[in-house]
């Protein structure tokens, strides 16, 4: 009979496995093409993933919340409508070869968007081997991995685990050492008591994936934030008087939202080193401007997508795909793309009626900006008159950065810039 394989996908560029959160079939179901299959969760994006065949569903080889590597068999699908008699052993057989082969060439040759407390690249697939089996930071580091540039691929990390009990204490390797900065020890963490009344609530998969990356970030970067505080009367007041005529025109809202993203990356042309990522001791100055823009879910958490090549965006341009992509975000319907690519990243504190904040980076990026509520204030302008003291709307901008390539000049200067482009606003700009 013939049949067809339903593998787990590739999400993504840097996406090495999957969680499967829900099958929306079972064993003997009949299904045709386009049908949903399950949804599958990484830590980029969530998707459902329809049939490509019309047939009948004969075997489903993981349950929901298994973790799957990309390129595993989850399903078989009969094509001839019919029952088919094959084993789940038969079928991980078959796949088992082309699946290594797979995991590993991905494992050697995808991108690392998460270096955590080291300089070396570690696929999540090595990663989730070596919590599982208990393998430290430490350790992982004296594995002489046989991958480009020593990488450490499955087939290693499995070997010193087999070995790992036979082994010497005093023939164990020294971490790794490379020309960059040195591995960050992870602290164990303060245990925490439990009182009668208090309430434990487990971590989401998403929440998990964010204290991990939020962690990594703050152990990879030393962080600086640099604040200034910007007079946004003029815009206030362009926007006001244009924003009816402006959803009238072409359809869309216009959120201060779009008018910062142009700011930015009108500013990151000119400081390209603040579009920039860092590889050991190499500084990679990215040639696309992508900004990402942090959208709250209706779950409590964040996602961010990335609008590609802003700078050569008029506001417009801006303001329709920041719509477009923020209604995507909030139905959980971004494309694995959507999100990924990303060079700098706003987050908008002013959205929860918040003055200033102090961000996080998102990695491998090397700067953030937080953007504050609007606010009327007094102010002392500077008249041929004399000074008076007017009413103006001012905002807080804070750029948090990486201190390794940034330092406090540069990271001023171009937050100083992004200040100057949104307070010489033009009030007389055609909509």
């Amino acid at each position: 009979m013939a049949s067809f394989n339903i593998v787990m996908p590739k999400l993504g560029e840097s996406i090495q496995e999957g969680t499967i959160t829900k099958w929306f079939v079972k064993e003997g179901d009949t299904v045709e093409e386009d049908d949903m299959l399950f949804e599958v969760a990484t830590d980029k994006v969530d998707s459902e993933i329809p049939s490509p065949v019309d047939g009948v569903i004969t075997k489903i080889l993981y349950a929901e919340d298994s973790l799957v590597a990309v390129g595993e068999v989850l399903a078989v699908i009969s094509l001839d409508g019919e029952q088919e008699e094959t084993s789940t052993e038969e079928v991980a057989e078959e796949t088992k070869t082309e699946k290594a082969e797979t995991v590993s060439e991905e494992s050697e040759n995808s991108v690392d968007d998460s270096r955590k407390l080291s300089n070396r690249f570690y696929s999540p697939l090595v990663k989730t081997i070596a919590k599982e089996e208990n393998v430290s930071l430490e350790e992982l580091e004296s594995i002489e991995g046989t991958g480009a540039g020593g990488r450490v691929q499955k087939k290693d990390i499995l070997a010193y685990i087999e070995n790992k009990g036979t082994a010497a204490p005093a023939a164990k390797a020294q971490p790794a050492k490379t020309a960059s900065a040195p591995v960050v020890e992870r602290k164990a963490p303060m245990p925490v008591s439990i009182g009668a009344g208090d309430a434990v609530i487990e971590m989401d998969r998403v929440r998990k994936l964010i204290a991990d990356h939020m962690v990594m970030s703050k152990q990879v970067s030393p962080h600086v934030t640099s604040v200034v505080e910007a007079d946004v009367t003029e815009l206030v007041l362009w926007r006001n008087k244009n924003k009816n005529a402006f959803q009238e025109k072409y359809g869309d809202k216009i959120t201060f939202m779009p008018i910062f993203t142009e700011a930015v990356a009108a500013a990151l042309a000119e400081y390209p080193l603040v579009n920039s990522s860092v590889d050991g001791d190499k500084i990679i100055l990215k040639k696309d401007i992508n900004v990402g823009i942090a959208v709250a879910k209706p779950d409590g958490n964040l996602i961010v997508p990335v609008i590609k090549n802003a700078e050569q965006r008029n506001l417009i341009g801006i303001t329709k795909e920041l719509n477009r992509l923020a209604n995507a975000a909030r139905t959980n319907k971004l494309e694995p793309a959507e999100i990924q690519g990303g060079t700098f990243t706003i987050t908008n504190f002013g959205s929860f009626g918040n003055i200033i904040g102090t961000p996080i980076i998102s990695q491998p990026q090397v700067a953030i900006l937080a953007t504050g509520i609007i606010e009327k204030k007094p102010a002392v302008l500077e008249t041929p008159s004399g000074d008076v003291i007017a009413i103006r709307h001012k905002m807080y901008l804070s750029l948090s950065y990486d201190h390794r390539i940034i330092d406090g000049a540069l990271g001023g200067a171009f937050l100083r810039r992004i200040a100057d482009l949104l307070e010489q606003f033009d009030t007389n700009r055609a909509i």
